[in-house]
């Protein structure tokens, strides 16, 4: 199932959706200050490319909370409410579910990138 649904994914945007999230890390990459917020839209590129049968694991620390929070309020919650909104409008679907789902696995590294890992 995660071959069909990361083809299926690919050709339907996750192409567009990875590959904008690879400009933007390039772009936030520029600077030594945005290398951080740069690594994590690559991070957010491996997920959207392909991200059927992958997880995401989540660590943390005190460093990481403070950045996390900074990342929550400037970018997460506006990327975790339209990854909500997408995920619900398919899960309307039986079909649709399974992408849905997908939707709200990003939705949730939305809000704590800083020490997740994709795997």
């Amino acid at each position: 199932m995660s071959l069909i649904g990361n083809i299926l994914w690919f050709i339907f945007g996750g192409f567009f959706s990875g590959l904008g999230w690879v400009i933007s890390g390039i772009f936030w990459c520029i600077t030594i200050i945005g290398i951080p917020y740069g690594l994590q839209c690559f991070k957010f590129a491996s997920l959207s490319f392909m991200p059927f049968g992958k997880e995401v694991q989540y660590g943390g620390g005190t460093g990481l909370l403070i950045v996390n929070i900074i990342w929550t309020v400037f970018f997460g919650i506006p990327m975790a409410l339209a990854n909500v909104i997408c995920g619900l409008l398919w899960c309307i679907t039986i079909v649709g579910i399974p992408f849905g789902l997908q939707f709200f696995k990003i939705a949730k590294l939305a809000l704590a990138p800083f020490g997740a890992e994709v795997r």
